[in-house]
């Protein structure tokens, strides 16, 4: 069992690295496992994954950029990552930054 703050270690499970990704589940993975080790926050969640005409993925991730109390205030930021037909890590970027408590627009 992992102390909190403390990242998963590899198991046989964990995807192949150069190796495509099977799905949308194993694309979602690697795009988590990539940007964790980028950007050092807390991910909370995947809130989408789709395909690229090129065989390659788009994954947005949920991020806890700073923790507030109460939590309602923390700032979250979904951040667009982008994985080759390889599943590898090519891009990635912020493309939002919102308050855990606000309502979708």
């Amino acid at each position: 069992m992992t102390e909190p703050g403390e990242r998963r270690r590899r198991t046989a499970t964990a995807p192949e690295r150069g190796h495509a990704p099977r799905g949308a589940g194993d694309a979602a993975e690697r795009a988590a496992e990539g940007l964790s080790t980028l950007i050092r926050h807390r991910l909370e969640g995947v809130s989408a994954v789709r395909r690229t005409d090129d065989d390659g993925w788009i994954v947005n991730i949920d991020v806890l950029e700073l923790a507030r109390i109460p939590d309602t205030t923390s700032l979250l930021a979904v951040y667009e990552v982008e994985l080759d037909s390889t599943g590898e890590l090519t891009q990635y970027r912020r493309v939002a930054r919102y308050r855990r408590g606000a309502q979708d627009q």
